[in-house]
């Protein structure tokens, strides 16, 4: 199958950016790894970048020109998208691909346009228009959710805009892939079909982010906190319980969402720790590190004796919280975003309430004084990382995806080779619920499921 991605990262928040070019990335690698030819379109944000790259065997990667060669504000990104379909409909026009992924509702847009220019072509060419490519559409982050977000964006015409085209693009493709539960509630409530709908959450680098060695032997017990440096992420939360924690040392591992912004928020953290009488006892992970060196993060999840994700409002990326599980680090967590899809109470973790610290710290506490149980914790995560959440894994379920958009006999085919393998490693029990539930999904149609 040939398969193009197109996907605009680098012009995202600098957080944001980075993780979305990350799961493009391996996704691709993963789809060439089971035979299929990708090609990734990325819109020119570095003059220096090459035209055309082939950074693993079976995908190639295409910098389109599409406004200036450096990084735009997403938000002025809406306008430069129809240079971006233009060159897209050139590239496709004489060689189209068979199914089209378009990451982020800028990329969308690029997508639409690119199919508005073929058609258009065709008609003053005179010439039988060519069939619709399929497309299938992942947003990294909805607008929708800006606006809910406490101290998030305002409620300005951009924002507004945005969230119309979203729901305008949401409801025009031919799928939808979701990456938890609450994005499948995002986009039923934009009014996708649910039959359109398919739930595949991203993957992990399970050969990266293993049980191993260390940063580092800390002396006394060490909680590492992920999030992003916003007021929402749940850091002060956790700095709060550590009047709770005696001896207990705190690393924060604080992602930027913009420069300014993770400035005055760590300003805000470290003033609150002071307060509080704890700062001896919190430290912030170098982000420069975790930039340039691969081994950086891995290896601080595996110092941790727990590591903890309490954010009190979404969106929020199960991402950070299935790196620490895979590492073998029991983790503590709230319920918020697509980490309540990851993360078994009491089997491969502990649920908190948010913006509770005394529960916090308690569960923390217990945690720590039982070293069976955080060593069993850390055993059921690894495995539930390694057998739901590899990219191989998640490959084959987005596949399945794009080979139901194509001609039928081919789908038949594909299906009647599938079927009688499907079998999904679960959490004993579990597994032969969901492998029945998967079965049913594929013979029904419905697409709800999750890798």
């Amino acid at each position: 199958m040939r398969i193009a991605m197109v996907s605009a990262p680098v012009d995202l928040p600098v957080t944001a950016g980075r993780e979305v070019a990350a799961q493009v990335t391996a996704l691709a690698a993963a789809l060439a790894e089971a035979g299929h030819d990708v090609d990734v379109y990325t819109r020119r944000a570095d003059a220096a970048a090459p035209k055309e790259a082939h950074e693993t065997t079976g995908v190639t990667v295409h910098q389109v020109d599409a406004g200036p060669a450096q990084p735009i504000p997403e938000q002025e990104l809406a306008a430069w998208m129809s240079d971006f379909g233009r060159a897209l409909a050139e590239e496709w026009r004489s060689d189209p691909p068979e199914v089209v992924h378009a990451y982020t509702w800028t990329s969308g847009l690029a997508v639409s346009a690119a199919q508005r220019q073929l058609r258009e072509s065709a008609l003053v060419g005179g010439g039988a228009s060519q069939a619709p490519v399929p497309v299938v559409l992942t947003l990294a982050g909805f607008g929708a959710e800006l606006r809910r977000t406490p101290g998030g964006a305002p409620a300005d015409a951009t924002l507004s805009n945005r969230i119309r085209l979203e729901v305008a693009l949401a409801r025009s493709v031919d799928a939808v892939v979701a990456g938890s539960d609450d994005e499948v509630d995002e986009f039923t409530r934009m009014g996708v079909p649910r039959e359109r709908i398919t739930m595949v959450p991203a993957g992990i680098d399970v050969d990266r982010f293993a049980p191993g060695p260390a940063l580092d032997a800390a002396e006394e017990p060490r909680v590492v906190a992920l999030g992003d440096l916003t007021p929402v992420s749940g850091f002060e939360t956790m700095i709060a319980a550590l009047r709770g924690l005696p001896g207990v040392e705190l690393v924060i591992f604080g992602a930027t969402v913009d420069e300014q912004g993770g400035a005055d928020e760590l300003a805000r953290l470290r003033k609150g720790a002071a307060q509080l009488g704890v700062a001896e006892r919190v430290s912030f992970a170098d982000p420069h590190l975790d930039r340039t060196d691969p081994g950086y993060r891995p290896a601080l999840l595996r110092s941790a004796d727990a590591v903890v994700c309490v954010p009190w409002h979404g969106p929020v990326s199960a991402g950070r919280v299935l790196e620490a599980m895979a590492c073998g680090v029991p983790v503590v967590v709230t319920a918020v975003g697509a980490v309540s899809d990851v993360v078994v109470d009491g089997v491969s973790g502990v649920l908190v309430a948010p913006r509770r610290p005394d529960q916090l710290a308690s569960a923390i506490r217990s945690l720590l004084a039982d070293p069976v149980r955080r060593l069993g914790f850390g055993v059921a995560g690894a495995d539930r990382a390694r057998s739901r959440y590899e990219w191989s894994r998640v490959a084959t379920s987005v596949e399945r995806v794009y080979r139901r958009l194509l001609p039928v006999v081919e789908e038949e085919a594909v299906l009647e080779d599938e079927l009688p393998g499907v079998e999904r490693v679960g959490d004993g029990d579990e597994r032969g619920r969901e492998t029945g539930d998967l079965q049913r999904s594929e013979h029904a149609g419905s697409v709800r499921h999750q890798a």
